[in-house]
Protein backbone atom coordinates (compact mmCIF):
# COMPACT_ATOMS: atom_id res chain seq x y z
CA UNK A 1 0.00 0.00 0.00
CA UNK A 2 1.46 3.11 -0.97
CA UNK A 3 2.01 6.39 1.87
CA UNK A 4 1.53 9.86 0.75
CA UNK A 5 2.77 12.75 2.56
CA UNK A 6 2.78 15.99 1.54
CA UNK A 7 5.12 18.88 3.12
CA UNK A 8 6.37 22.42 2.22
CA UNK A 9 9.81 23.47 0.82
CA UNK A 10 11.46 26.91 1.06
CA UNK A 11 13.40 28.53 -1.45
CA UNK A 12 12.37 27.27 -4.45
CA UNK A 13 12.09 29.82 -7.54
CA UNK A 14 12.48 28.16 -10.86
CA UNK A 15 12.53 24.68 -12.51
CA UNK A 16 16.00 23.83 -11.59
CA UNK A 17 14.79 24.25 -8.07
CA UNK A 18 12.22 21.70 -8.82
CA UNK A 19 14.48 19.17 -10.31
CA UNK A 20 17.00 19.46 -7.28
CA UNK A 21 14.46 18.70 -5.20
CA UNK A 22 12.97 15.66 -7.31
CA UNK A 23 16.22 14.60 -7.23
CA UNK A 24 17.08 14.24 -3.82
CA UNK A 25 13.66 12.87 -2.43
CA UNK A 26 13.44 10.21 -5.28
CA UNK A 27 16.51 8.86 -4.60
CA UNK A 28 15.30 8.03 -0.69
CA UNK A 29 14.85 3.95 -0.44
CA UNK A 30 10.74 3.11 -1.45
CA UNK A 31 10.19 6.50 -3.03
CA UNK A 32 7.76 5.80 -6.04
CA UNK A 33 6.29 9.55 -7.17
CA UNK A 34 7.68 13.13 -6.24
CA UNK A 35 5.10 16.23 -7.42
CA UNK A 36 6.57 19.31 -6.88
CA UNK A 37 3.93 22.58 -6.67
CA UNK A 38 6.45 25.50 -7.40
CA UNK A 39 4.05 28.22 -6.88
CA UNK A 40 3.08 27.13 -3.32
CA UNK A 41 6.24 25.33 -2.28
CA UNK A 42 4.07 21.63 -1.63
CA UNK A 43 6.01 18.79 -1.99
CA UNK A 44 3.80 14.99 -2.48
CA UNK A 45 5.61 12.30 -2.21
CA UNK A 46 4.34 8.91 -2.77
CA UNK A 47 6.46 5.83 -1.06
CA UNK A 48 6.27 2.23 -0.09
CA UNK A 49 6.12 2.34 3.27
CA UNK A 50 6.23 5.75 5.47
CA UNK A 51 8.73 7.96 5.30
CA UNK A 52 10.97 9.33 8.11
CA UNK A 53 10.77 13.38 8.62
CA UNK A 54 14.36 13.52 9.31
CA UNK A 55 14.78 11.61 6.29
CA UNK A 56 13.08 13.82 4.32
CA UNK A 57 14.12 16.92 5.79
CA UNK A 58 17.92 15.36 4.92
CA UNK A 59 17.33 14.95 0.79
CA UNK A 60 15.12 18.49 0.63
CA UNK A 61 18.65 20.02 2.90
CA UNK A 62 20.90 18.01 0.41
CA UNK A 63 19.26 19.78 -2.42
CA UNK A 64 20.02 23.20 -0.85
CA UNK A 65 16.93 23.55 0.54
CA UNK A 66 14.88 23.84 4.34
CA UNK A 67 11.52 21.59 4.87
CA UNK A 68 8.98 24.37 6.17
CA UNK A 69 8.23 23.24 9.91
CA UNK A 70 5.13 21.88 10.19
Amino acid sequence: MAVTNTYTVTGMTCGHCVQAVTGELTALPGVGDVQVDLASGAVTVTSEAPLSDDAVRAAVDEAGYELANA
